[in-house]
């Protein structure tokens, strides 16, 4: 059995199989997927544009909100347009290097994704716990260094994933059996000893998403101490108001990466498919709907978008 080592191999490809076994519905599966990913980009350029032509939102919560954007749009279109080329076009076709370079991104950007989510939980827990230190213990430049603190965790982190994956030797299977490179999709086709990439892969998952969940549920338990010590109703539910946004967007980023980790190193009883259509809706739902979320819940957001809305 023949054997190319990623190595040596800048001429070989990967083949993306799409969606096992819905082949013939991929261009109805297309429909939806370009809808939301087109919803999604509207979104949050929207967001970015508002936030930087608008003075009066130049403050450390919007810039959070422009980070999340950013990342937002990096994990759709990580994904999305190749994964339309192989619904539309078959282009089914990947290099090595290409398929590295996509894995890369992705989970860099997944752990940036996660890093900005702490950081929104630390300001909320800042703004209801220790309001009158708010400007002083957050400024945008105190922000920014958080963003780039995540950054650069999010690099150290991903970069020995691909790194690890140009030791192993890969045999005749070059299929894929997703729409994108994710990181186990691609270990579970070599025909060498993949031991050390799947438990870098977990331990990392693990720790990172571990101690971002340690940090979020801290500062939400300090939240809800706090709230709950108001003697106001008014002032409680104005507190908690604040939260909501952030709470469901949390929720649903989570929710749904937990889901797709846990499925594909543990559902074997899960029908391949099932497994692919969520790991796509999760890396496309959450971009979609949290533009929405802060439009609805942030009244500043809501006032500024309905003005530039209006001029359309």
């Amino acid at each position: 059995m023949s054997a190319f080592n990623l190595t040596s191999s800048g001429t070989s490809l990967f083949i993306l199989n799409g969606i096992p076994g819905l082949e013939a519905a991929h261009i109805w599966i297309s429909i939806p997927f370009s809808m939301f990913y087109i919803i999604s980009l509207l979104g949050n350029f929207m967001v970015l544009f508002v936030v930087s032509k608008e003075q009066t939102l130049h403050k450390p919560m919007f810039l959070l909100l422009c980070m999340l954007a950013l990342t937002d749009i990096g994990l759709s279109t990580c994904v999305m347009p190749k994964a339309l080329c192989i619904f539309w076009f078959q282009s089914k076709h990947i290099t090595v290097d290409g398929c590295l370079t996509q894995m890369f991104f992705l989970h860099a950007v997944t752990a940036m994704h996660s890093a900005v989510l702490v950081t929104m939980a630390f300001d909320r827990y800042v703004a209801i716990c220790d309001p009158l230190r708010y400007t002083t213990i957050l400024s945008n430049t105190r922000i920014a260094k958080l963003g780039l603190v995540g950054l650069i965790r999010a690099v150290i982190c991903v970069l020995p994933v691909p790194l690890l994956l140009r030791r192993l030797p890969f045999c005749s299977n070059h299929v894929i059996s997703h729409t994108y490179c994710e990181h186990l999709a691609v270990v579970k086709i070599s025909c060498g000893d993949t031991t050390v990439n799947r438990m870098y892969g977990l331990g990392i998952t693990v720790v990172n998403t571990g101690i971002d969940l340690t940090l979020i549920g801290l500062s939400y338990g300090l939240i809800i101490r706090a709230v709950l010590k108001i003697s106001s109703k008014k002032a409680h539910q104005k507190a908690l108001n604040t939260c909501t946004a952030h709470i469901c967007v949390m929720l649903m980023s989570y929710t749904l990466s937990f889901f797709t980790a846990l499925t594909h190193r543990f559902g074997q009883g899960i029908a391949a498919h099932v497994h692919i259509l969520l790991a796509n809706l999760y890396l496309l739902v959450p971009p979609m709907l949290n533009p929405i979320i802060y439009g609805v819940k942030t009244k500043e957001l809501r006032n500024k978008l309905r003005k530039y809305i209006c001029r359309i």
